[in-house]
């Protein structure tokens, strides 16, 4: 089967293939020495990842969410398949540019920039800024005239196992206001956006978002606007062992819903991150310590060289729960609560649900960390404790 992704010029035709498997990136893993614990990410299984959802979401364009992970060599590989790009900041399109991706296939999507970075934006030929109040919309009219804008909304709570509601996008009852504002000030009022979470498990959990959107929507049609492309964010979810829906069969859902809300003629625009490329790595660490703090606990605690500080930000309240395998998966197993290394008494990362981990595990034992390819390597800080930030491989 061959997709053309027609959301740019000069995209290509490629196959949609079966999405593979990670033997070929545990096999890498199994068979190198890491001296620091080291994400391993596939190209393989990021183009798969894209030409899947690029077929369910059909005629929709696709602009990656950088900020899950930008490294070279995925960046340049979505930019070959013809895919936008989602940035978040001045860095980030300055990267894209280096990269050889034209401007116009960069949105600026951070509701909060400094107006020197709009202005950056604007010169470099960025034309597709979000806002959601009125000041950003004066930066923006001031250092990007005439500029192309959607407006966020504020969806409220969502099912998504990383909710991103509160400190993105505005109420809908002020849309209006700010389209009007956006018109005032003589930039292009293109349309909405939204996030329905961060991991929304299944589609169907976009149900009520879309409904509150569509309803915005369709007032501000009635009040004259004519707004003619709809961002529906990222939340397209990676699979941890949770019972996700696959890559394509969700996209094609969510698109069908969209489809029957907004419009057959309607602009779709989508920002997968984790979507596209969390399936796609694996983190190759080592345990530094098995130990039990008195001879009654039902559990062991197990010691990582990488936490919460150095890549796992995401184990924050359990919220992303990454599947661990072990070169002695075939012994007896036990509950394990699962630490990371720093002096840091938060870097615990799996306790009100331990982990069941082989008994046998002790110091110097490899693990893998499955279907870590997003906001690891990004969440990574640098220096904390003088432990290095999380290196990437990208084979």
């Amino acid at each position: 089967m061959n997709v053309t992704f027609s959301g740019f010029s000069g995209a290509t035709a490629f196959a949609l293939p079966e999405i593979p498997t990670t033997e070929r990136l545990e096999a890498f893993i199994s068979a190198t020495d890491f001296e620091e614990p080291t994400l391993v990410v596939d190209r393989q299984l990021v183009a798969a990842q894209y030409a899947a959802l690029a077929h369910g979401l059909g005629n929709a364009t696709i602009h990656y969410a950088m900020k899950a992970n930008p490294a070279r060599e995925i960046m340049e590989t979505l930019r070959d398949l013809g895919s936008g790009f989602d940035a978040a900041s001045r860095g980030e399109i300055e990267q894209c540019l280096a990269l050889g991706i034209p401007a116009s296939r960069i949105s600026f999507g951070n509701t909060i920039k400094r107006a020197r970075d709009i202005a950056f934006a604007h010169q470099a030929g960025v034309t597709l800024f979000a806002a959601d109040a009125e000041e950003e919309l004066e930066k923006i009219a001031a250092h990007a005239p005439g500029a192309q804008v959607y407006i966020r909304l504020l969806v409220g709570a969502t099912e998504a196992d990383w909710p991103l509601s509160r400190k993105f996008g505005c109420a809908p009852e002020r849309a209006l206001e700010l389209l009007d504002r956006a018109n005032a000030l003589g930039l292009d009022s293109l349309g909405l956006s939204f996030h329905v979470g961060s991991q929304t498990r299944r589609a169907d959990m976009w149900v009520e978002t879309l409904d509150r959107v569509a309803a915005v929507w369709a007032k501000a049609h009635r009040a004259g606007h004519a707004l003619r492309m709809i961002n529906i964010g990222g939340g397209f979810p990676v699979d941890y062992g949770d019972g996700a829906e696959a890559p394509g069969t969700y996209a094609a859902e969510v698109m069908r819903m969209v489809r029957a809300r907004f419009g057959d003629q309607v602009e779709v625009m989508a920002e997968p991150g984790r979507g596209l490329v969390g399936a796609a790595g694996i983190i190759a660490a080592e345990v530094v310590l098995a130990s039990r703090k008195s001879d009654s606990d039902l559990c062991r605690w197990v010691y990582l060289d990488i936490g919460k500080f150095s890549g796992l930000a995401e184990t924050e309240d359990e919220a992303i729960r990454y599947e661990i395998t072990t070169e002695r998966d075939h012994e007896a197993l036990g509950p394990c609560i699962l630490a990371g290394p720093s002096c840091d008494s938060v870097d615990v990362l799996y306790e009100k649900r331990p982990v069941m981990l082989p008994l046998g595990l002790q110091a110097g034992d490899k693990v893998m960390i499955h279907a870590t390819g997003a906001y690891t390597s990004t969440y990574a800080s640098v220096g904390f404790n003088g432990f290095p930030p999380l290196a990437v491989v990208v084979i």
